[in-house]
């Protein structure tokens, strides 16, 4: 009789398990049907890009652009929908209008960009050209290096810039564009993303002057991935500072405007961030402007053969002389049987100035707002809340991110988790351009793949194949596994995403690709639904210990 009441209550477990898996599939091909025949995601995409773009972090056009993303998700039924403040962040700065032009020797327009938290001219201004870089320049990576470089600057060209536009970039020359502008990941390298990170033993550093980064950013990229977030955080702040220092001398010297070349620069690109220090304890940076690289080399030969060069240019920017609070975008869907258990996804909804953000990270942001219409326009049952969070500052460091972390799970300088912390499930970022899923980066979190790949298996055919323990830096979700939290970011195709639009003049509408964002919504839509009605939590990750101060 136990033999045969055992083999009953195994049968009966297996239809129960077949029952439910089927269930599940019926609600994927639910969500497929919705996000692919009834997308809304270009239609999202166009108001924040066309409409609202581009949305610097306290600016008045970030807050147009939160004021239509809340309108838009109470519309689409979620609740309790509001903008949580943190901060302070720092000036608010808009860009009104500029123009720059070439009067001598020659006439010629030059296409180029103001940076943020660059001092607007007070009209139209003419100066002379002084060829005087910056070695190496501050956006270098060789702090000790920077600052002695620096120095020395200053006692160089200390009275010799007042009234100048200073080019202070150094000269390159330009190299052919070899490189696939736009491609898709190939199977091969499918496969290597897929293997396990090399065993290394982490360095044993804790301080600044230990760190010996290499120059090559590719390379100077993977050594930071092995250092702790913490001395990371520290290196960025010492670089700002050092962008600070070089502000203020500007500042005091009296120049006209400064111009600069960027590294990243071809094919008549424009790659435009910040100026300098945007804290109003700070003087910001005199006008500052990036022209295309050809146009830039063509002005330095002028100099360097002794012909007399003159810009005409005109900045008009409004600021704050005081700083601002930040602002996060967050709405829920309330769980039915869980409702203090939160499965959570997010993007940030910052951009930079030049472009209107639609790859960074317009595309990211209308993703996972359209993954809420879905889970809301399907009616569909959910134990858990399943929150979204859009962030601002996170162009400027993961800084909206971190102080939601912070405000509500953990602060990361003294790991001890808040009553949140034990509630929450997993994160869910999306921030690599509008390239379709490929797969999940685990953060080294072995106990989570089995879950994936079994959440992820009925998307195969649509490309996502990939899961991996390797690390990937610089996305939102790292204020969440800094402190523990399972916090993920999709493994996407790079399309012209690193090529050509990322934090420049082309980060456009039209560089979106529409059935890679539908494949996204259908994906994330899908896993946010099995993990939300989940017996258990995501597996975890050991809390980090504090950092050493």
């Amino acid at each position: 009789m136990r033999l045969a009441a055992l083999l009953c209550f195994s049968a009966l477990l297996v239809v129960q398990t077949q029952a439910a898996e089927d269930s599940d599939l019926e609600v994927i091909h639910k969500i497929k049907t919705e996000a692919f025949d009834n997308s809304k995601v270009m239609e999202q995409l166009a108001y924040l890009t066309d409409l609202y773009g581009p949305r610097l972090t306290a600016s008045p056009e970030f807050q147009q652009a939160v004021d239509w993303a809340i309108s838009r998700l109470k519309g689409y039924g979620l609740s309790n929908v509001h903008a949580e403040k943190w901060g302070p962040f720092g000036r608010s700065w808009s860009l009104q209008s500029y123009s720059l032009e070439m009067t001598a020797p020659r006439y010629s327009h030059l296409v180029g960009a103001p940076l943020a938290w660059s001092t607007p001219t007070q009209g139209a201004v003419t100066g002379d050209v002084i060829f005087a870089p910056v070695i190496p320049n501050s956006n270098r990576i060789d702090l000790k290096a920077s600052k002695e470089a620096l120095q020395k600057y200053e006692n160089e060209w200390k009275g010799k810039l007042k009234g100048k536009v200073v080019l202070a970039s150094e000269a390159t020359t330009p190299k052919p564009t070899t490189n696939l502008l736009f491609r898709r990941y190939t199977e091969a390298e499918l496969a290597y993303i897929a293997e396990a990170p090399e065993p290394a033993q982490k360095p044993a550093i804790t301080s600044l002057d230990e760190m010996k980064v290499p120059r090559a950013e590719e390379d100077a990229y993977k050594y930071f991935e092995s250092l702790p977030n913490a001395l990371v955080d520290r290196f960025y702040d010492r670089r700002q500072e050092l962008r600070t220092e070089e502000a203020r001398f500007f500042r005091e010297e009296g120049l006209l405007a400064v111009i600069r070349a960027d590294a990243r620069a071809h094919n008549g690109l424009l790659f435009a961030e910040a100026a300098g220090p945007r804290e109003s304890k700070d003087p910001m940076a005199p006008a500052t402007f990036v022209v295309t690289e050809e146009q830039y080399s063509r002005i330095v030969r002028l100099v360097e053969k002794k012909q007399a060069v003159s810009l005409h240019l005109n900045l008009d920017a409004k600021f704050s002389d005081h700083d601002v609070d930040g602002l996060n975008l967050i709405g829920e869907i309330p769980g039915q049987k869980k409702p203090d258990e939160v499965v959570m996804i997010g993007a940030h909804f910052d951009s930079w100035h030049t472009g209107t953000g639609a790859t960074d990270n317009g595309a990211g942001s209308a993703v996972m707002i359209e993954v809420m219409r879905i889970l809301k326009a399907l009616d569909l049952k959910m134990d858990r809340t399943v929150r979204i969070g859009l962030w601002s500052g996170e162009e400027q460091g993961l800084l909206g991110s971190k102080a939601y972390v912070k405000a509500h799970f953990a602060d990361p300088k003294i790991m001890e988790p808040k009553p949140e912390f034990a509630k929450f499930d997993a994160y869910l970022n999306l921030d690599n351009g509008s390239g379709k899923i490929r797969g999940v980066y685990l953060e080294g979190n072995d106990a989570a793949r089995p879950l994936f790949e079994r959440l992820l298996q009925p998307f195969r055919d649509l490309g996502v194949t990939t899961t991996t323990l390797k690390h990937t830096g610089g996305t939102d979700h790292l204020s969440f596994d800094a402190v523990g939290l399972p916090g993920f970011q999709f493994i996407q195709d790079p399309l012209d995403y690193g090529t050509v639009t990322h934090h420049s003049d082309m980060d456009t509408y039209t560089h979106a690709v529409p059935e890679d964002l539908m494949q996204a919504s259908a994906v994330i839509a899908s896993l946010v639904y099995d993990l939300a009605n989940r017996d258990q939590f995501m597996p975890r990750k050991a809390m980090p210990a504090p950092p050493r101060t």
